[in-house]
């Protein structure tokens, strides 16, 4: 069974960014990552506000850089799944697809994954009409018309990046108000291409085979009415990949893992870094910091 200095269970910008820091550190490190380098964020078009990257960069630009870096470093990268941890001779053991991997360290980078509408209709059309992606899936639905459900910052980028591709899109908000930044409001607003329903919830999902509409609920009104479109874009927030960690450690509401300052967990040896942890940012920069300073944090705590 290999052993390292550092596993780092995840490889998005928080999990990739620690295990450049880590090897730059010295320590031997593993990085965990099944989807591919970036993680979830392979699927982002277009990441206006890292910094370094005045027009843009694409998630599946930017995760390939940092993993080269990484790995320009020392860093060795497996692509599996992280199923358990659990304390072994005074360490841990990551439980992984082929096995295990032992650390004397951890850092948890394993991000978070849209969460669900919980609707009648949802599971039924899965796959089809239903998407987490804009520039997956965005192409199948060119010249005609879909929801995107969510006024935060991810509904709003994709929905720009979806009128792109001549799609009509309406964005559906709960709130009085979207809640994305300010810049990616004011585009969604001036768009005409776009359309923008405020107190609005998705009661249920229709269709013969692939979605034909939605049924919707304004909160204000209790009106209920039919909106036709051939696919729903879901961006109503994300929800944290701990499920491996449940009862190993406590979590936090929604099951975010709680740190200190220095993404230190309750367990010894253990960091947490980007939106997995409690109370993160949830913005890619943000990601980055968390995972050089959990690795600056585990490479003090290893000491000589």
């Amino acid at each position: 069974m290999d052993d390292y200095d550092v596993v780092v269970i995840g490889g998005g910008v928080a999990g990739l960014t620690a295990g450049l820091f880590s090897a730059r550190c010295g320590r031997s490190t593993l990085v965990l990552e099944s989807l591919g380098p970036g993680g979830t964020l392979l699927n982002c078009e277009h990441i206006e506000d890292f910094p370094a990257f005045p027009a843009g960069v694409a998630g599946f630009e930017l995760g390939p850089l940092l993993q080269e870096q990484a790995a320009s470093e020392g860093a060795a990268f497996r692509g599996e799944h992280a199923q358990h941890l659990e304390r072994r001779d005074g360490g841990w053991l990551v439980g992984a697809d082929s096995g295990g991997f032992l650390a004397r360290a951890v850092v948890v980078a394993t991000g978070s994954r849209p969460r669900r509408l919980e609707v009648p209709g949802e599971k039924e059309f899965e796959g089809k009409g239903i998407s987490n992606c804009a520039s997956c899936d965005g192409p199948l639905f060119r010249d005609r018309a879909v929801a995107v459900v969510g006024g935060g910052d991810s509904g709003l980028v994709e929905a720009l990046e979806l009128v792109k591709l001549g799609i009509q899109v309406t964005v559906l908000e709960r709130e009085q108000a979207l809640s994305g930044q300010h810049t990616y409001r004011r585009r969604v607003l001036e768009n005409s291409a776009i359309a923008v329903r405020h107190h609005a919830v998705v009661e249920e999902i229709l269709g013969d085979g692939t979605v034909g509409a939605i049924r919707t609920r304004d909160l204000h009104t209790q009106e209920v009415a039919e909106l036709v479109v051939s696919g729903v874009f879901v961006y109503t927030g994300r929800e944290p990949n701990t499920e491996f960690l449940r009862g190993r450690l406590s979590l936090g509401e929604g099951g975010h893992i709680p740190t200190d300052i220095e993404m230190r967990t309750e367990l010894e040896g253990v960091f947490a870094a980007g939106d997995v942890r409690a109370k993160s940012a949830g913005q890619a920069v943000a990601a980055a910091g968390d995972g050089a300073t959990a690795a600056l944090a585990a490479h003090r705590y290893l000491g000589a």
